[in-house]
């Protein structure tokens, strides 16, 4: 707009010729005849030297107009021939070329044409097109009369909205009056946040002055409101537009398909443009298409790309990736890859998009790009990482690294966590670690990417130590307690107050809220037992997405509660939640739980007919695992060999699960046979296959498979438990210990109270049937002081489980402490022995139980820990 201005300027000043032999013959002749005709005038004056430069510049022969400049320099015949027109034209058709713009720069300077407003406005948009803003501020100093152009010119050099918002102010304090072009530069600069309520002053000054009926004011202010995503005001000002050209158009139709959420009303934007009968350009066509691919609708897209063939915008580069990647979106990747065969002049988005949209073929799409002279970017790196690391390709992702290495392209931050997630995808956390140790500048993705690949590897415990590295030198967001939660979920080892201390501070952030880290936050809950609240965060969150139903049905689902998981299923569906595979996953599981097998095929049926999900390995695991707990093992044989491919591990384990639990010996065989060939050092099997033959008793047949386990060197995996130490050393994590563990400085007395704590409830399972029902014998008899006596021993016994948990709580604490729980324990033992042996004497319904307990109390002081 400025160079447009600008030039209508100086068409301005050019004076008119006289009508001379050159001006008459210029009407008729062609352009090489004028060429000629201006070459055999002896001296012209400026007006015709003017004319013969602009003639070449409109023709894009700057070269040869600034040569013509120069001849007419070199003659000497200034001022004669040579204006403030001349220099103008002379210093347009410099195009960046240094040395000759220093030297008009000079000549302006020492000929005294700087003084005229023309030159110098030139002068300063040169400069600014080459970059030397600075030289530009120093000529705008120096000028002693200046007009709008020379503020306008100005303006658009600035680099920074700061610099260009203060000029801008600058000009409206000294009495400037702003016109057009000044509103659109301005507007262009309010792209920030920071920035919104100064666009909204501009907004309103606009319409002071009366420019509001301006169209490309207007489309600015389209833009501007887009930005922000403001897109209520940016129609508002459209609709209120009283002239609207095919700018307008795309300027509103760009900011509505950049919203994702938005793509509707792009998509009916679009076609109430197409009734209006406006000009489609690249721009309409390629908005109406990412709107296409947002909403998912192929078919309207394969519609405007008929259109786009039928205009001839189909080989347009910028129309032709779009299209590539909403065919992608759909998953539609043949006709992506047929749009791009069919680009000519392919760039490097191109490429990037088949690339990461190929994952199949990523490294060879990768290779044909560089032999097709496409130099890649950063974003070429990350989708060829991103395919390389699903398809677990080592060797291409070492070769990838050094390529990157040599390039620089390390020092790009996506590319660097890029490589973190795909060595954590290969399992090599070390090289991770690495790839992040090298960073110059540690942002929340790197630590997130670091952190989700040590919860992916199940290294829980370095995940938490990250994590609580990472908020010392970042500020989390919800991917950072997404993944934390996640490890601390997986965890167990790790204590249970850690989860809870990332939910206080997401709290305190207000993100509890968020679907992510309410998903994330309800599973943790759910993997360690917390099933009440993992209600209570599902309660709390407002939008409920798929993800949060999926988590809180596959914690009830965990926890085998069938009935809540089929409840809360059918509230999904009714709320118009549209379950996916996990969900049915989970609902199969509770089924096979429960032994459902009729709801569990319902389910299953459903999933595949009602809502199109394909079953995986897992559903099939579950539906073989619930027939095979009801005993129907040739269906489930029937049903695993229905699967396309072969049967996964965690299947076969299942099946030979049931054949132990209903004794199909020749079954587990067949089963048994094909799991030691998939996993030989697996001891799962051997175990199930060896209990089988025992309950049988083919003790020949236990001894076989135990030989086999000693020469193939198969080990059982050692089981281990976790204990909460209540932070008493300041630290968080479990102790673990397995079967006969005895690291713990005192595990004698672990071990004695867990003896007691054995025989309590061995008792309490016993006697306290018999117990009830003396109660209820007690009641219709008239021996009321031998029932208060038994009542009172009763009573007693419940005061002792109380002890008992003081016990319990002070084996992690003080010895002195349990000294004295101890003593204390003892004397009341004694008391209720010699209350046990005064009722043996009396008779009623009540001395069987009275004996029981008389039993039980002389056990008791042998077990309970020593007080020396």
């Amino acid at each position: 707009m400025i160079t447009r201005q600008l030039n209508f300027k100086t068409l301005q000043r050019i004076r008119k010729p006289q009508l001379t032999t050159y001006t008459i013959h210029s009407k008729f002749h062609s352009f090489n005849h004028e060429h000629h005709l201006f070459d055999e005038i002896p001296q012209p004056d400026a007006a015709a030297v003017n004319r013969s430069m602009l003639n070449y510049m409109h023709r894009n022969l700057s070269a040869t107009a600034l040569d013509i400049f120069t001849k007419q320099f070199q003659q000497c015949s200034y001022p004669h021939n040579i204006d403030e027109v001349t220099v103008t034209l002379a210093v347009k058709a410099c195009q960046g070329d240094p040395k000759p713009r220093c030297q008009i720069h000079g000549f302006a300077v020492s000929c005294g044409f700087i003084s005229h407003v023309t030159v110098s406005n030139s002068l300063m948009s040169m400069y600014n097109k080459a970059g030397r803003f600075d030289s530009a501020m120093c000529i705008f100093d120096g000028m002693c009369y200046t007009d709008i152009v020379s503020w306008n010119t100005v303006l658009s050099g600035f680099w920074t909205s700061e610099g260009a918002l203060s000029f801008a102010c600058r000009m409206h304090s000294n009495g400037i009056s702003l016109d057009p072009v000044t509103y659109c530069t301005v507007l262009a600069f309010c792209g920030e946040y920071e920035d919104f309520l100064f666009g909204l002053q501009l907004h309103s000054l606009v319409f002071k002055s009366g420019l509001d009926c301006e169209v490309f004011v207007g489309n600015a202010l389209i833009s501007m409101y887009s930005r922000w995503r403001r897109l209520r005001e940016a129609r508002n000002v459209f609709d209120e537009m009283r002239k609207r050209d095919v700018v307008s158009w795309n300027a509103i139709l760009s900011g509505y398909s950049q919203e994702r959420n938005h793509g509707l009303e792009a998509i009916l934007l679009f076609i109430e443009m197409v009734r209006e009968g406006m000009k489609l350009d690249h721009v309409s066509f390629t908005s109406a298409v990412s709107a296409c691919g947002h909403e998912k609708n192929l078919r309207l897209g394969r519609l405007i790309h008929g259109l786009t063939v039928k205009s001839g915008y189909d080989s347009h580069i910028s129309v032709g990736n779009v299209l590539i990647s909403t065919y992608s979106k759909s998953g539609v990747n043949e006709d992506a890859g047929m749009v791009f065969q069919h680009l000519k002049n392919r760039n490097v988005i191109s490429w990037t998009t088949m690339i990461s949209m190929d994952e199949e073929n990523a490294i060879s799409l990768f290779n044909k790009m560089r032999l097709d002279g496409v130099y890649p970017n950063e974003v070429t790196f990350v989708g060829l990482i991103h395919a390389i690391s699903n398809r677990k390709l080592v060797e291409e992702g070492l070769m990838i690294h050094g390529f990157c290495r040599k390039t620089g392209f390390l020092s790009k931050h996506n590319v660097c966590n890029s490589f973190i997630t795909m060595y954590a995808k290969f399992e090599s956390m070390d090289d991770s670690v690495k790839v992040f140790e090298e960073l110059d500048f540690r942002e929340i993705i790197s630590w997130n990417a670091l952190i989700s690949g040590y919860a992916q590897n199940k290294l829980c415990q370095d995940a938490l130590r990250t994590f609580l590295s990472a908020i010392t030198e970042s500020t989390p967001n919800n991917y950072t307690f997404g993944s934390v939660l996640s490890a601390i979920g997986d965890a167990h080892d790790i204590s249970l107050k850690y989860g809870q201390r990332c939910h206080s501070f997401l709290i305190k952030l207000g993100s509890v809220t968020d679907p992510i880290t309410a998903g994330a936050l309800l599973d943790m809950y759910a993997k360690r037992g917390s099933i009440c609240e993992s209600q209570r965060v599902f309660s709390e969150t407002p939008h409920r997405t798929q993800f949060a139903w999926t988590a809180i049905i596959s914690a009830y689902a965990g926890h085998g509660d069938y009935d809540s998981v089929v409840e809360l299923f059918y509230q999904m569906d009714k709320e118009g939640v549209k379950p996916d595979s996990i969900t049915f996953l989970s609902v199969l599981s509770a089924c096979s739980r429960k032994g459902s097998v009729d709801m569990g095929r319902h389910f299953f049926e459903s999933m595949i007919q009602g809502y199109h999900i394909e079953p995986s390995p897992q559903h099939y695991a579950c539906m073989v695992d619930m027939l095979g707990r009801a005993g129907k093992l040739e269906e489930a044989e029937e049903l695993m060999s229905q699967m396309s491919g072969q049967p996964s591990f965690s299947l076969l384990q299942s099946l030979l699960g049931a054949c132990t639990i209903h004794g199909n010996v020749e079954m587990a065989e067949r089963v048994a046979d094909a799991l030691m060939r998939m996993e030989p050092t697996e001891s799962g099997s051997y175990v199930l296959l060896s209990n089988l033959y025992a309950e049988k008793g083919d003790w020949e047949m236990v001894a076989r498979i135990r030989r086999q386990m000693r020469d193939r060197g198969v080990r059982k995996e050692v089981g281990y438990s976790w204990l909460d130490n209540g932070d008493a050393d300041g630290s968080l994590y479990l102790h673990g210990f397995s079967s006969g563990d005895k690291s713990h400085c005192r595990s004698e007395e672990i071990c004695r109270m867990a003896k007691f704590l054995g025989l309590e409830m061995k008792f309490l399972r016993e006697n306290m049937s018999e117990i009830d029902s003396v109660k209820q014998n007690s009641e219709t008899h008239s021996q009321v002081p031998h029932v208060e006596g038994f009542l009172n021993i009763k009573s007693d016994i419940t005061e002792i489980k109380s002890d008992t948990t003081e016990i319990k709580s002070g084996i992690m604490s003080e010895k002195t402490e349990l000294d004295a729980v101890t003593a204390k324990l003892l004397l009341r033992l004694d008391e209720l022995s010699l209350e046990v042996e005064e009722l043996k004497e009396s008779k009623g319904p009540q001395s069987v139980a009275a004996a029981a307990i008389q039993g039980w109390a002389k056990n008791l002081p042998s077990v309970v820990p020593d007080t020396k």
